[in-house]
């Protein structure tokens, strides 16, 4: 076959039909049952060691299959499908004459005979063809209004490669006299209009962002050409292997473990196994046990870019540790004294430069921190009756909102500074959507609602039956995940207010324990518990894939690195934080049932 599909021979028999049912088998010119071509040697047959031509040998093997296929049960329509995906795919491979013997030996063909003078017209060019082959195919298409459509294409296509091709007359004849007549997508006209200014072919191709006139523009034209068109007529582009990456793909997200980057290609896939990750590929050893605090840990906390983890503690102290990029060991980077009460909470700002802490229920203050060079910017405090012991920052990186559950709810810039308060909002947590105007917060009636710095306003968003003691947002600002006193995680959808999941396993008291999103597309969840172990779900299972054993008292945080998706910290009362990650060796014994992961302590 030709690279951009001519060479059809014009009065060849354009059917996949067997010759015993046309009575026609393939003609010298090098046309195939199949209705498409290929090339032959020089345009001559090409003869095998006895003399014998190629084509007559094709022949003969075609009579013998012939046969055969009155004897063969009639295919069903499955079938019949299956072969036509594997002529199709067999097809764009070039192997033309196995497609023929194929089509010919099962009875079927690849596409309608109109549809192949149709796409043969079409690559080659010949316009006046193609558009009078659309006659043709109108009586076989659901939607016959839809050639209308297909016309604005093919002239549309015709127009540019006129303007390429500097027949500038001929370009605006086809606009006035052809395109503009068919009344359809007057705006697109006007654009089409303005390519007649473009100084040369490159302009053209650039401002149009089209390939230019041959076979890879044709191409693409053909594929949107075929969206109105029956598949029985003519099988949409690459079927197979649309079907076949659907396949893969589906059995990725079904895979529990998956937690990797999804490759769009099929290079990287066997099609001869499925998907199956494993769990020692999941982020559910001990690969690091940090022991630095020496009181109950209660928040961590990695930065945006994944390179930096910060801890609060009850010692009064927040840790700041660097991510080696190469090995994800952690070191300790910076100690940050001075926090009275202990640190409870924190907040990266959206550079990394900033680090605010907060501290437990009966602190008023709250540190905002220059993590690079470890000094304190900011000391806040409006008065010694707040609570202050909840953070978020505006996305813009110059604001952040505060608050705690003596009534306090106020915007502040970087030195501090009051910019709005909302008076008798008794916040639990604290959440700046990407929006830069919208603020979520939980409070004590067991609620989360929206509220609007810039006109005041505020909404119910989602109404629990309990406390809701933490939550946390997802990325794209859809979900919401939260702890909740007695009843462990849910998950909320945020647009259409609605629980959506609520998932089972963890112990939740009235303890303050934060969850998180995580893994690649934030697939999982994570959470501590207070029977000490790590739980982990994917976000659409109820039960958890993984256990995490190895802290010896409540856990009281989480947090998945959002750069390195095989990365998880957790903070505990113990006084420690682990870092969990893949197995270090991918051959270890798996010790535990199903639903758990053992930690690989040294």
């Amino acid at each position: 076959m030709q690279a951009n599909g001519a060479g059809q021979d014009p009065g060849s028999e354009l059917s996949c039909r067997t010759s015993a049912q046309n009575g026609e088998g393939s003609s010298a010119g090098g046309a195939h049952a199949n209705g498409l071509v290929s090339l032959t040697n020089n345009g001559n047959s090409v003869s095998d060691n006895n003399g014998l031509s190629a084509q007559a040998e094709v022949s003969n093997n075609t009579n013998d299959v012939n046969s055969t296929v009155k004897k063969k049960k009639r295919l069903s329509q499955s079938e019949e499908d299956v072969i036509r995906l594997i002529g199709q795919h067999l097809h764009d491979l070039g192997l033309n004459q196995t497609v023929d013997m194929l089509m010919q030996e099962s009875g079927c063909r690849l596409e309608h005979p109109s549809a192949t003078k149709f796409r043969n017209h079409v690559m080659e060019g010949e316009w006046d063809k193609a558009e009078s082959d659309l006659n043709e195919l109108k009586a076989l298409m659901h939607s016959p209004s839809a050639i209308v459509r297909m016309k604005f294409l093919l002239l549309q296509q015709k127009y540019l490669e006129y303007l390429e091709d500097g027949k500038v007359l001929e370009a605006l004849q086809v606009l006035r006299a052809e395109l503009t007549p068919l009344q359809y997508n007057t705006e697109r006209i006007h654009v089409l209009s303005g390519y007649l200014m473009c100084s040369n072919a490159e302009d053209l191709k650039a401002k149009a962002e089209w390939e230019g006139k041959g076979s890879p523009s044709r191409t693409k034209l053909l594929d949107k050409l075929q969206t109105y068109l029956p598949p029985s007529v003519m099988l949409p582009p690459r079927r197979l292997q649309t079907l076949l990456r659907q396949a893969v793909e589906l059995q990725r997200e079904r895979c529990l473990y998956h937690n990797t980057k999804m490759d769009s290609g099929m290079d990287s896939v066997s099609l001869l196994l499925d998907h199956a990750c494993s769990r020692k590929q999941f982020p559910c050893y001990t690969q690091q046990v940090l022991t630095e605090h020496c009181n109950e840990v209660w928040f961590c906390k990695f930065s945006t870019d994944g390179t930096k983890l910060a801890t609060g503690s009850k010692d009064t102290t927040v840790i700041v540790w660097q991510v080696d990029a190469e090995s994800h060991q952690l070191k300790l980077m910076k100690t940050l004294e001075g926090h009275a009460y202990g640190v409870s909470y924190l907040a990266w700002s959206p550079d990394d430069v900033y680090l605010i802490a907060c501290g437990p229920d009966d602190c008023s203050e709250l540190w905002l921190w220059n993590v690079q060079t470890g000094e304190l910017r900011t000391k806040m405090s409006q008065s010694h009756e707040d609570s202050l012991t909840s953070v978020a920052w505006n996305p813009d990186g110059k604001r952040f909102v505060t608050g705690g559950q003596r009534g306090q709810f106020y915007q502040c810039d970087l030195d501090g500074n009051l910019l709005d308060s909302w008076e008798g909002v008794r916040v639990q947590c604290l959440c700046c959507l990407s929006d830069g105007r919208t603020v979520l917060a939980s409070d004590t009636h067991q609620r989360i609602r929206a509220y609007n710095f810039e006109d005041l306003t505020d909404r119910n968003i989602v109404q629990e039956d309990h406390p809701v003691m933490s939550f946390t947002v997802s990325k794209n600002g859809r979900l919401a995940l939260l702890n909740v006193a007695t009843q462990g995680v849910h998950l909320w959808d945020l647009q259409d207010r609605v629980l959506v999941r609520k998932y089972q396993g963890v112990t939740q008291g009235f303890y303050t324990i934060h969850s998180c999103f995580g893994g690649h597309n934030e697939d999982f969840i994570a959470s501590g518990s207070e029977d000490h172990k790590v739980y982990i779900w994917h976000r659409r299972s109820e039960l958890p894939i993984a256990e995490l054993s190895g802290h010896t008292r409540t856990v009281n945080c989480v947090s998945w690195n959002p750069v390195v998706p095989g990365l998880l910290a957790s903070a505990s009362d113990d006084g420690t934080v682990r870092i969990w990650a893949p197995a270090p060796f991918q051959d270890v014994q798996d010790a535990d049932g199903p639903n758990e992961c053992s930690s690989m302590d040294s």
